[in-house]
């Protein structure tokens, strides 16, 4: 399956648009082999990188509701009943996955309310031109990303507690896994992208807690949920960070910032020859989400992106696998653009596709 990802062009996500209809027609217009479904967090809030996502938490009592929380989610951990919650939920997960996520029963908890991915839905609904469609995508926030933001109800982040890493874990392993069969009604096969711009908080003074076997067991089993129910993973980072944590995963693809991290790659040029021997994919986050989308076009793009091969072909890395076990995408998300920008940014990714 790997194979039709070779030399396309993807989105990471997030638009800024406010029209559903526009995001959908913006992605249908310049991403006709592997088209992604929109995440639009200026036109709702609850599509943001973290709210979208704890809906099955909220739902099972675990986490606090939007109204409760004051837009700063925590675990519930000092309710009464707070160990009884936790065994209910994890029936719940037992549940779902034996009955394979059916629609019509209990794996819809770990749906998207129709509020926080209206995207998601028109996308589903959408006519598309199946012939040119070779692979679709979707996307969901990654462990430390979430991990980090909610919290226990004493403001320390859910991710340094073992019981609250492991339920966030699942729940959005499971989560990826229901998209996963939602998109399969395409009959293509699915990308799931992992988003986790906290990855960067590795190693740093900020995260000095942080700890290299959580961020990959955490990752590896997102990963691993993926393919086992089917579909091909990535994660995506767009910070210069330690990239051993992923190429020593069995993550199908990783993406990158291209345009402002390239230098970070360099440090671990033996991991990412390791990572493309054995088949994986270097994405490229080529095309700037940052105002200097003004100041780029085509050409300056090819010729970043050779440049970058040849600086690490130079540092060991075979030519022939950079140049095909590649992908193009935006460097991060496009809602922080203004809307003519994002369109920009996917009218670019189109044309560097075609010179690939």
């Amino acid at each position: 399956m790997q194979t039709k990802l070779m030399r396309r062009a993807t989105g990471i996500g997030s638009l800024p648009h406010q029209s559903v209809d526009d995001g959908i027609n913006l992605i249908k217009e310049n991403l006709q082999h592997i088209p992604h479904w929109p995440q639009l967090p200026r036109k709702n809030p609850r599509e943001g990188i973290v709210r979208q996502y704890l809906a099955p938490l909220v739902q099972a009592g675990l986490v606090t509701s939007e109204e409760e929380d004051d837009g700063k989610p925590y675990f519930r951990t000092d309710a009464p009943d707070w160990d009884e919650r936790v065994l209910i939920y994890y029936e719940t997960l037992v549940e779902v996955e034996e009955n394979n996520f059916s629609e019509s029963g209990i794996g819809e908890m770990f749906a998207f309310p129709a509020d926080t991915a209206e995207g998601f839905y028109a996308f589903l609904q959408d006519n598309w031109d199946s012939s040119a469609v070779e692979v679709i995508k979707g996307q969901v926030s990654g462990p430390l990303v979430v991990g980090l933001q909610v919290t226990d109800p004493d403001g320390s982040a859910a991710f340094y507690n073992d019981q609250l890493r492991e339920i966030l874990v699942k729940t959005l392993t499971y989560q990826s896994c229901w998209q996963l069969q939602r998109l399969a009604v395409f009959q293509k096969p699915v990308l799931i992208f992992i988003d986790d711009p906290a990855i960067y908080g590795y190693g740093t003074s900020t995260y000095v807690g942080l700890s290299r076997e959580f961020i990959q067991q955490s990752i590896q089993e997102m990963v691993n949920g993926i393919k086992n129910a089917g579909g091909i993973s990535g994660v995506h980072c767009c910070a210069g960070v330690d990239w051993s944590l992923l190429f020593d995963l069995p993550v199908d693809v990783v993406n990158f910032d291209a345009y402002s991290y390239f230098s970070s790659m360099l440090v671990y040029t033996a991991q990412l020859k390791g990572f493309l021997q054995r088949g994986g994919i270097l994405s490229w986050g080529l095309v700037p989400t940052s105002p200097e989308i003004e100041e780029e076009n085509s050409e300056s793009l090819m010729a970043k992106l050779r440049e970058g091969i040849d600086t690490l072909v130079s540092h060991g890395v075979e030519r022939r696998l950079l140049e095909e076990q590649l992908m193009v995408t935006p460097s991060c998300g496009a809602a922080t653009l203004t809307e003519a920008q994002a369109e920009k940014v996917y009218h670019l990714l189109r044309e560097v596709e075609q010179n690939l």
